[in-house]
């Protein structure tokens, strides 16, 4: 009997000690879960935080390209309509050159003929 007490004694302390590495084990994973429950609520909260900025920054960008079209047009207008204002000088300055030599053709002195 002293060799069935003996191997029995064995037997439970190798059981004790697997059930703490268990227990051991299991509070490395917990701690491990609340690391990682901890991580996912920190990536989580930069994930909200990054949605609005990112929000905020597609606002601002659309006003911004709004803003752009509206330069681009009336900077295109503006070219435009001072193109038409050099071509009408240019016309002007035309009409007024032969105006002015018709002008200068009839108030001249005619000149005697022989």
């Amino acid at each position: 009997m002293t060799q069935q007490a003996a191997a029995l004694q064995t037997y439970n302390n190798e059981l004790v000690k697997c059930i703490e590495d268990l227990c051991s084990k299991r509070e490395e994973l917990n701690r491990q879960i609340k690391q990682e429950e901890e991580e996912k609520e920190r990536l989580e909260h930069d994930i909200r935080v990054l949605s609005e900025k990112l929000s905020r920054v597609n606002e601002s960008l659309g006003q911004r390209l709004a803003a752009l079209t509206t330069f681009d047009r009336t900077i295109a207008e503006t070219k435009a309509a001072y193109t038409k204002i050099l071509e009408s000088s240019q016309s002007l300055l035309s009409v007024l050159k032969q105006e002015t030599e018709n002008l200068s053709k009839t108030t001249e002195p005619r000149r005697k003929e022989h």
